[in-house]
């Protein structure tokens, strides 16, 4: 563990610039802070999805991909740093074909709904590819490990199974895209 924060505040950001996990400073509206900052927000967001009622095996997976996000914001952080490894995303395959094995084919788009649960798990999909759009971007100026934006990938379609799941135990169910409204007109 690095520093020990005994004061929040330190007033080193005040200039716009932040320090990275190896002590560079960069500024605070960098490729690597936005990668890192959406991957703590998305964190975040799946902190809100366990705060509501979910089944406790989904619970028991929700909370490893925040420690496994954890790793991957520091991995981020520190340019170098390697965390987040190819057993994470083959787990991550494994328990997504678990939760999508009784779960119906998909005909239709479907819309981010379905209860509470299942709307803040899209919501957290949502921002999962938004911070995989960001580590591209950031790939595309910095070294960033092939196993970063894979991890994202993987979690994203993790989410969307899972909100699926949700919407349906909850009883609220699926909403399906009507993409055939416009054609009455």
């Amino acid at each position: 563990m690095g520093n020990r924060l005994s004061k929040i505040y330190t007033r080193t950001g005040d200039d716009g610039t932040t320090g990275l996990g190896d002590g560079t400073r960069v500024a605070k509206d960098s490729a690597r802070v936005a990668a890192y900052g959406t991957v703590d927000e998305l964190n975040s967001a799946i902190g809100i999805v366990l705060a509501c009622e979910i089944p406790e095996r989904m619970r028991e997976v929700l909370t490893q991909v925040q420690h496994d996000l954890f790793d991957l914001g520091g991995e981020l952080c520190i340019p170098g740093m390697a965390m987040v490894h190819a057993a994470d995303i083959d787990r991550l395959e494994h328990t997504l074909d678990a939760f999508n094995e009784d779960l119906p084919p998909l005909k239709d788009f479907i819309l981010p709904g379905g209860g509470m649960a299942a709307a803040q798990c899209h919501l957290a999909r949502t921002i999962c590819r938004r911070a995989e759009r960001e580590v591209v971007t950031l790939a595309r100026h910095d070294t960033v490990r092939a196993e970063a934006v894979r991890y994202l990938n993987r979690l994203s379609d993790l989410l969307f199974v899972l909100a699926r799941v949700l919407a349906r135990t909850s009883g609220h169910g699926e909403v399906l895209w009507q993409h055939e409204r416009r054609k009455r007109d």
